[in-house]
């Protein structure tokens, strides 16, 4: 009996280790599997087009909605908001619009915008030639701003495509930023870190 439980947990450890090496295998892997899920489904589709781009024609025989959507995951407390919800442009035109932000805290924060394109088919065929969300978002406390977006649907866009819809996703970074306050030093004339 004694040697049917010694080979019973022999069995049982060996069952628990082969899982806890597939759980971490399978957690390392989730972020490239992730990707091909959105890639397949459409959800979350990235857009790396910014930077300035030459386009030459503007299709003026079609018009596109582009929707706009801002949320703050977790426990972000900035007002964000697109200061107009959509907008019909024609493919090849240049187009801007502005993001409203708010820190309604007292106290200074970082924040940065995380953009998402909608159907994932169409996020190649959206640049965004200068947006906000290229650079982080610094706020005093209590400040607003206005964030621009200069945007280019390409004249490629495939012809069923009719609406594009573009997210923003806000972060608080602000634990992450090493700020370093340079104080005078009275006594010596100098600033001291």
């Amino acid at each position: 009996m004694a040697v049917h439980n010694e080979n019973h947990t022999k069995r049982l450890s060996l069952r628990l280790a082969t899982a806890a090496i597939a759980m971490f295998g399978f957690g390392f892997a989730l972020v490239p599997l992730y990707d091909v899920f959105c890639d397949i489904t459409g959800l979350n589709g990235k857009n790396f087009n910014q930077g300035p781009i030459q386009i030459s024609t503007v299709d003026e025989s079609r018009t596109v909605k582009v929707q706009f959507i801002t949320v703050n995951p977790g426990n972000m407390p900035w007002n964000f908001e697109p200061t107009e919800r959509s907008i019909r442009v024609s493919p090849g035109e240049d187009r801007q619009t502005v993001f409203y932000a708010k820190n309604p805290t007292t106290n200074w924060m970082v924040a940065q915008a995380v953009p998402s394109v909608t159907p994932s088919e169409a996020a190649p065929y959206l640049h965004k030639v200068n947006c906000f969300c290229f650079e982080r978002q610094p706020l005093e406390a209590g400040a607003d701003t206005e964030m621009p977006l200069l945007f280019i649907v390409d004249p490629k866009l495939p012809e069923h495509i009719s609406t594009i819809t573009l997210s923003y996703a806000l972060y608080d970074l602000t634990d992450n930023q090493k700020v370093t306050q340079v104080k005078p030093n009275k006594d010596k004339g100098r600033a001291r870190l």
